[in-house]
């Protein structure tokens, strides 16, 4: 398609957008009185209009059966963790018994890492990205801590070449390759955080199962952004958070994958609770655990309601839209946006895109390496009505959702954004 930077263009983009309504189904952020130019759904997604029903049916069936509600709920409380399942296995491309919905991610990352990183005397490194969210770190340091390891020693961190921003997917499967008689493990964020960086996830996975360890990813900054194919491209464990993408709210649930090959294998270590326990015992309360076939094994505790019915809010939505949908206008999206920004006269004396520019590497987040007044400009795209989001040192993220943002969206912030360089 040929972009042009006009609002009647943006326009002409949203009034042919078969997405359009979707934008109605969300709360949209006002400042000043006037609606935000909301782009920061890769932080925190909106909140579905539809949110408040999902809760409070919840609650009108515990002030009415009480802890009958398990089971005679409108959608019985003993189960609930099997009706979001369906859509879950949609998005991350798995089979609906190799996700569940549970927790939050890192207390999840932790769980799968007790599994999936089994050091031995010779095979005890992870290898991971430079630079990965600070939270996936503390995981990775403390689990090899746990085993009596080094980090300085234990972890592996690829960072780009000299002069470049993101991993080039051969050097990840040529240092998979250079260390494989060590690796226990590769664990990515599917979408790096800082730069939005989609990565091959297949050819990782390959390149990790070739040199005999296991694969897993971070799906924060990648569920319901990008598309993945988590079951054909055999990847051992994944979990995500569920209120970015997802629009699960604050600290929202989180889910895992754990691919098929794992289900019965129950000599994997794992730290046991009772909902991770075969159901038809779990409330004789005896001794013993039998681990549920599937990614259901890894539960630990009871399902949170709560924050469950806001999960499956959002997903009816996603159910509706479709993600290849979503996909479609996403690239569209982010395509039209980096139009915009590289059509600004001069646009490299103040900024470079650090994303990649290729739409199979990248979701619909830009990261704009600020070259000079970064922190200035930031502050004066927000006081102006855009809500994005600053990362340390010098970077701005911008994260165009195709659920609720606009064409015009995207005109309307590279005005400001232009004028605030300026």
């Amino acid at each position: 398609m040929k972009f042009e930077a006009s609002l009647q263009f943006a326009r002409k983009l949203d009034k042919e957008d078969p997405l359009r309504s979707f934008r109605s189904q969300f709360y949209l952020p006002k400042v000043k009185g006037k609606p935000a130019i909301y782009f920061t759904g890769n932080s925190l997604g909106l909140q579905p209009k539809i949110t408040k029903k999902f809760i409070s049916e919840e609650l009108n069936d515990w002030a009415s059966l009480g802890v009958e509600g398990h089971f005679h709920a409108k959608r019985p409380w003993l189960h609930y963790h099997q009706f979001s399942k369906k859509a879950l296995a949609k998005i991350v491309g798995a089979k609906s018994t190799e996700v569940v919905a549970m927790n939050q991610l890192t207390v999840n990352l932790h769980l799968l890492l007790v599994s999936f990183y089994k050091p031995t005397a010779t095979k005890y490194k992870i290898l991971t990205e430079a630079g990965a969210f600070s939270s996936d770190q503390y995981a990775f340091e403390s689990q090899v801590k746990f085993h009596g390891l080094d980090p300085e020693k234990a972890i592996i961190e690829l960072s780009p070449r000299a002069g470049e921003h993101t991993l080039r997917t051969e050097d990840i499967v040529q240092a998979i390759e250079k260390h494989k008689d060590e690796l226990a493990l590769v664990v990515f964020g599917a979408v790096q955080y800082y730069t939005g960086q989609f990565f091959g996830l297949r050819k990782i996975t390959e390149a990790g199962h070739n040199a005999g360890a296991f694969v897993g990813f971070d799906l924060a900054h990648a569920i319901g952004n990008v598309p993945l194919q988590l079951h054909q491209h055999n990847v051992d464990f994944a979990t995500w958070c569920g209120y970015k993408y997802l629009n699960s709210g604050p600290g929202g649930m989180s889910g895992v994958f754990v691919h098929e090959m794992h289900a019965t294998n129950f000599d994997l270590p794992r730290f046991a609770g009772w909902w991770g326990h075969n159901p038809r015992e779990r409330f004789q309360m005896k001794k013993g655990f039998q681990p549920m076939t599937g990614a259901d094994g890894w539960q630990v505790s009871n399902f949170p309601i709560m924050s469950g019915a806001v999960q499956l809010a959002s997903l009816e939505i996603f159910e509706k839209a479709g993600m290849s949908n979503l996909r479609k206008k996403s690239i569209l999206l982010t395509g039209y946006l980096e139009f915009l920004l590289t059509s600004i006269e001069n646009f490299n004396q103040h900024f470079t895109i650090i994303t990649p520019p290729s739409k199979t590497e990248r979701g619909c987040q830009l990261s704009l390496l600020m070259k000079k007044n970064g922190k200035r400009v930031f502050e004066k795209i927000t006081a102006d009505g855009v809500i994005a989001d600053w990362r340390e040192p010098d970077v701005i993220r911008v994260a165009p959702v195709p659920l609720y943002n606009t064409f015009e969206d995207v005109f309307q912030f590279y005005q400001r954004f232009k004028n605030a360089i300026r």
